[in-house]
């Protein structure tokens, strides 16, 4: 990712990397970077990069600027429906 932040968080036992990438306007969660990647899916402006046994090693928010906002008011409403 180019410019932007790198930032580590911890939930849950799980530690992950956070990267936003301004240019590309992309928010990048990495879940985990030392299993191989098998393939990824695309739902609408998210993009999950799965393993082969389908864990999550990379989720990636396109349009970020526009996304994650819509994403914090449906998680404030308990609602996860992003069209």
């Amino acid at each position: 990712m180019g410019a932007g932040g790198d930032r580590a968080a911890r939930t849950g036992g799980a530690t992950y990397r956070i990267k936003y990438d301004e240019e590309a306007d992309v928010l990048a969660i990495i879940a985990a970077e030392e299993r191989e990647l098998s393939h990824a899916e695309e739902l609408g402006n998210i993009v999950v990069h799965l393993d082969r046994e389908g864990r999550p090693l990379l989720i990636e928010v396109l349009k970020a600027s526009e996304m994650v906002p819509l994403i914090v008011q449906a998680l404030a409403k308990k609602e996860v429906t992003v069209a």
